[in-house]
Formats: C-alpha cells, structure tokens, sequence
C-alpha cells in the first residue's frame, strides 16, 4: 500500500473521525462553559464581594534594580482563574454525570423473566420451582 492509502484508511476510520467531532463539539462545549462562568456567575460573585472588581487586586512590589519599574502580583487574577477553573470542572461533571446516568438508564437491560433449568438447560420462568421439561426441582 502507498502512503496516501494508509493515510486514508487512517484518517477516515471511524474512531478517528468521531474523535474529531468530539474535540470540535468539546471546543464549542467549553465556550459555552466559559461564556456561562464569565458573563452570569462572576458578575454575581463580583457583586458578593466586599471590593467589587475583585480581579484587578494586586500588591506592587519595587524593582530592585530600577526604581521607575514596578511589578504588580495580581492575587486577584490568579483567585479569579482558579475559580474559574473550579466552576467550568463543577458545570462539566453536573451536566456530564447527567448525561452519563441518562445513557445508562437507556442501556439497562430488562429484568430476567426466566431462567435456564442447570439439569436439562430448558428455559423456564423465574418464579418456577420444577423444570417443565425435566420435572427437576429448581431453586426459587
């Protein structure tokens, strides 16, 4: 086989390629998150907190070797980004533990309505206690 048909039964596998739906979609899905954590939970924890726009807090420190050169530890960026953090991973576990447990709730199988007899492996209710085949006694 040349290079470009390896290259083409890679690329068009399906793994592959639904590998790059799920990035895709997962980008936009991370958009969303940060949209929802940036313009509607900040704000409302920014009106919580007692300075109002809390992310610019920082502490300016002198240059040593220049006085004219300040740098400024932004504390309250850093804060912002670590909660930031913590909310997107609290908004993807909800919103993915819901649809995990919907997938499964589709996917469990009924219950058993019968069993195999163990003596003769005829099928028989669950609730018999003899084997219609055998006349085997079952356990219950």
């Amino acid at each position: 086989m040349s290079f470009a048909s390896d290259f083409k039964n890679f690329a068009f596998k399906g793994n592959v390629v639904d590998l790059a739906v799920g990035v895709v979609i997962g980008a936009a899905f991370g958009k969303i998150v940060s949209a929802l954590v940036s313009d509607l939970i900040m704000p409302i924890i920014a009106l919580v907190m007692p300075s109002g726009d809390w992310r610019s807090s920082g502490v300016v420190v002198r240059h040593a070797v220049d006085a004219k050169d300040n740098v400024v530890l932004r504390w309250g960026d850093f804060l912002g980004a670590v909660l930031d953090f913590f909310i997107v991973a609290l908004v993807l576990f909800i919103i993915v533990s819901k649809l995990v447990k919907a997938a499964e709730e589709r996917l469990i199988k009924p219950a058993a309505v019968s069993k195999l007899c163990p003596f003769c492996m005829e099928t028989v209710p669950l609730a018999a206690t003899r084997c219609k085949a055998c006349t085997s006694t079952l356990a219950p």
